[in-house]
């Protein structure tokens, strides 16, 4: 019930019309791989500070989006190499 009232509500949301620009201005693909890059830290920045988001709304959308994807999974977060487990022997019982 919890899931399907946060989709309802999801689907009102709406983006201000003004804010949006897809002129030579708005972040491509470079800004977007840099922004994903340091999503971590923009992120704890923005729970502290208003002026500071971790994404950019004026975006020219698709390739913004693709470096964004990009900088967090391939370049940031995701990159992380947690562990390597090596096998050497097994116990037989």
């Amino acid at each position: 019930m919890a899931l399907a009232s946060a989709l309802i509500l999801s689907g009102c949301a709406t983006q201000v019309s003004s804010a949006v620009s897809t002129g030579a201005t708005s972040p491509g693909f470079l800004p977007g791989l840099w922004h994903g890059f340091i999503f971590p830290i923009a992120w704890v920045l923005s729970l502290f500070m208003p002026e500071v988001a971790v994404y950019a709304v004026p975006n020219n959308g698709g390739w913004y989006d693709f470096g964004y994807f990009l900088g967090i999974v391939v370049f940031g977060v995701g990159a992380r190499k947690t562990r390597t487990v090596y096998v050497t022997r097994r116990v037989r019982s």
